[in-house]
């Protein structure tokens, strides 16, 4: 009888024993990937995912996505929303991580080559140059416009960033407006704030020098965050920025009832999935 029971208890937990590791196996891992905590570019890293298969979103969520709006999760993904700037300081912590390219160079990742996938250059997402309704046709204004929208910002942009910011001015100009009177601006000084990277290098390095063969200066106010940008251009500290896309632009006016416009949309900066603990996307396999 005893010799019955130890048998029977043997075979039992054989079979718990198989079916666990039968369970196990069939049961995905959790991967754990940052996103972007600010709301337009959350909406951006989701629908990257979901573009690659990985997740399914709401019907309809669109640029406004969130974590809330995923319906269809079959690789068991934890999202860590992070602030943009820091995702890169957070990279080996996470499976995964999506990183805006402006933050990837800043860290010292060359997109081109770091990326395990890139999103489409989609125009919605283009960085754009904005000002306080009312100021879109001052001359400074338009000179500063020009001279970005200049064949030599093109081709710095391709030279410098291998495809991790790509132009996407449609019609380029030599760098100046000819309805400007250019003497009447000899002397005169603008102010845009930016980011440091690739806004403020554009700026620095092809802008500023462009609007000096008139006599302009260009100040330009390097800013870390998304907030303050605005902020100075909304109190007049500052003539113009140059850092946002038009999703986070509107969005930031309607919830701090500002009055900034885009008055153009320079490049855009592809939004990419970096590995952190994982190097392939073996687990997507």
């Amino acid at each position: 009888m005893k010799r019955s029971l130890a048998l029977l208890l043997l075979l039992t937990l054989t079979v718990l024993t198989l079916f666990s590791a039968s369970s196990c196996k069939d049961k995905k891992t959790a991967i754990t990937i940052a996103i972007p905590n600010d709301t337009t570019n959350e909406a951006r890293a989701l629908m990257l995912l979901e573009s690659l298969g990985y997740i399914k979103l709401r019907e309809g969520a669109g640029i406004t996505a969130t974590v809330l709006d995923v319906v269809e999760n079959k690789y068991n993904i934890t999202f860590r929303e992070i602030e943009a700037a820091q995702i890169p300081n957070v990279r080996q912590d996470v499976d995964y991580a999506i990183i805006n390219s402006n933050y990837a160079i800043q860290a010292g990742i060359n997109p081109a080559t770091a990326a395990l996938r890139m999103e489409g250059s989609a125009s919605a997402y283009g960085n754009i140059l904005a000002v306080k309704a009312g100021r879109e046709t001052e001359p400074r204004i338009l000179a500063l416009k020009a001279a970005l929208e200049s064949r030599q910002v093109k081709d710095y942009i391709d030279a410098h960033y291998s495809g991790s910011v790509v132009s996407i001015v449609d019609t380029l100009t030599d760098g100046y407006d000819a309805t400007l009177d250019y003497d009447a601006l000899s002397g005169s000084t603008v102010t845009v704030a930016a980011s440091p990277t690739p806004h403020a290098d554009i700026l620095r390095d092809v802008v500023a020098p462009i609007l000096a063969t008139r006599g302009i200066t260009l100040v330009i106010r390097e800013l870390e965050d998304y907030v303050v940008p605005n902020e100075v251009v909304e109190s007049g500290e500052a003539d113009a920025n140059y850092f946002q896309h038009l999703p986070y632009l509107n969005d930031f006016n309607a919830n701090h009832n500002t009055h900034i416009v885009s008055i153009a949309a320079i490049h855009v900066e592809p939004m990419g999935l970096y590995g952190g603990k994982k190097t392939d996307l073996s687990p997507f396999n």
